[in-house]
Protein backbone atom coordinates (compact mmCIF):
# COMPACT_ATOMS: atom_id res chain seq x y z
CA UNK A 1 0.00 0.00 0.00
CA UNK A 2 1.53 3.68 -0.47
CA UNK A 3 2.13 6.00 2.26
CA UNK A 4 -0.18 8.55 3.59
CA UNK A 5 0.57 12.15 2.23
CA UNK A 6 1.71 13.75 5.22
CA UNK A 7 -0.88 17.12 4.92
CA UNK A 8 -3.61 14.52 6.13
CA UNK A 9 -4.31 14.19 10.11
CA UNK A 10 -3.74 10.46 11.67
CA UNK A 11 -7.32 10.12 11.50
CA UNK A 12 -8.78 11.05 7.83
CA UNK A 13 -12.09 12.69 7.82
CA UNK A 14 -15.53 11.29 6.35
CA UNK A 15 -16.50 14.05 3.59
CA UNK A 16 -19.30 14.63 0.82
CA UNK A 17 -18.58 15.64 -2.45
CA UNK A 18 -21.66 17.38 -3.83
CA UNK A 19 -21.90 17.64 -7.55
CA UNK A 20 -22.16 21.63 -7.60
CA UNK A 21 -19.36 23.72 -8.37
CA UNK A 22 -18.22 26.48 -5.82
CA UNK A 23 -19.74 29.27 -8.42
CA UNK A 24 -23.03 27.00 -8.12
CA UNK A 25 -23.63 25.47 -11.67
CA UNK A 26 -24.42 21.49 -11.57
CA UNK A 27 -22.00 18.95 -12.47
CA UNK A 28 -21.89 16.97 -15.43
CA UNK A 29 -22.35 14.19 -16.63
CA UNK A 30 -25.58 13.72 -14.46
CA UNK A 31 -24.31 10.42 -13.95
CA UNK A 32 -20.96 11.67 -12.51
CA UNK A 33 -21.45 9.95 -8.99
CA UNK A 34 -22.21 6.69 -10.26
CA UNK A 35 -19.17 6.70 -12.59
CA UNK A 36 -16.56 7.73 -9.84
CA UNK A 37 -18.08 4.95 -7.55
CA UNK A 38 -17.87 2.34 -9.61
CA UNK A 39 -13.98 3.46 -10.35
CA UNK A 40 -13.67 2.87 -6.81
CA UNK A 41 -15.84 -0.47 -6.33
CA UNK A 42 -12.55 -2.31 -5.96
CA UNK A 43 -12.06 -0.71 -2.49
CA UNK A 44 -13.57 -3.56 -0.13
CA UNK A 45 -12.93 -4.16 3.53
CA UNK A 46 -12.22 -7.91 2.54
CA UNK A 47 -9.75 -7.47 0.24
CA UNK A 48 -11.54 -10.31 -1.63
CA UNK A 49 -12.00 -10.04 -5.38
CA UNK A 50 -14.79 -11.57 -5.47
CA UNK A 51 -16.42 -13.43 -8.91
CA UNK A 52 -19.60 -9.91 -8.79
CA UNK A 53 -16.88 -7.37 -6.78
CA UNK A 54 -17.60 -5.13 -10.39
CA UNK A 55 -21.07 -4.88 -9.70
CA UNK A 56 -20.55 -3.85 -6.43
CA UNK A 57 -20.04 0.07 -5.20
CA UNK A 58 -17.29 -0.02 -2.06
CA UNK A 59 -18.74 0.57 1.27
CA UNK A 60 -16.31 3.14 1.30
CA UNK A 61 -17.44 5.45 -1.52
CA UNK A 62 -21.22 5.43 -2.17
CA UNK A 63 -23.03 7.51 -4.83
CA UNK A 64 -26.24 9.82 -2.76
CA UNK A 65 -28.49 12.54 -2.79
CA UNK A 66 -27.75 15.51 -0.53
CA UNK A 67 -30.32 17.98 -0.70
CA UNK A 68 -31.49 17.46 -4.23
CA UNK A 69 -27.93 17.10 -5.69
CA UNK A 70 -26.22 13.76 -6.83
CA UNK A 71 -23.31 13.64 -4.01
CA UNK A 72 -20.65 10.99 -3.57
CA UNK A 73 -20.25 10.06 -0.08
CA UNK A 74 -16.49 9.29 1.59
CA UNK A 75 -15.76 6.83 4.72
CA UNK A 76 -12.42 7.97 5.79
CA UNK A 77 -11.41 4.67 6.40
CA UNK A 78 -10.67 4.29 2.58
CA UNK A 79 -7.56 6.57 3.78
CA UNK A 80 -6.39 3.28 6.12
CA UNK A 81 -6.99 0.64 3.22
CA UNK A 82 -5.55 3.11 0.47
CA UNK A 83 -4.38 6.41 0.80
CA UNK A 84 -3.99 7.37 -2.84
CA UNK A 85 -7.57 6.59 -3.58
CA UNK A 86 -8.65 8.75 -0.86
CA UNK A 87 -6.32 11.21 -2.12
CA UNK A 88 -7.14 10.82 -5.82
CA UNK A 89 -10.88 11.76 -4.58
CA UNK A 90 -10.28 14.93 -2.62
CA UNK A 91 -7.92 15.87 -6.06
CA UNK A 92 -11.15 15.07 -8.07
CA UNK A 93 -13.18 17.32 -6.50
CA UNK A 94 -11.16 20.33 -6.41
CA UNK A 95 -9.79 19.96 -10.01
CA UNK A 96 -13.51 20.02 -10.93
CA UNK A 97 -14.56 23.44 -8.19
CA UNK A 98 -17.05 20.98 -6.38
CA UNK A 99 -17.82 21.16 -2.76
CA UNK A 100 -16.42 19.21 0.11
CA UNK A 101 -18.45 18.76 3.08
CA UNK A 102 -16.31 17.54 5.65
CA UNK A 103 -18.44 15.33 7.65
CA UNK A 104 -18.91 12.52 10.49
CA UNK A 105 -20.75 9.75 9.06
CA UNK A 106 -22.73 7.91 11.35
CA UNK A 107 -23.22 4.58 9.67
CA UNK A 108 -22.83 1.01 9.69
CA UNK A 109 -18.98 1.03 8.78
CA UNK A 110 -17.73 -2.16 7.55
CA UNK A 111 -14.70 -3.77 9.47
CA UNK A 112 -11.60 -3.33 9.06
CA UNK A 113 -8.56 -5.77 8.82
Amino acid sequence: MAEPTPDLTQSAMDFIIQGVTINGKTFRPSDWADRLCGIMSRFHPDGDSGYDRHLQFSPYVLPSMLDGVRSVVVDGKLNELEPLAYDFLRSFAKDNDLRIIEACLLLDRPASK
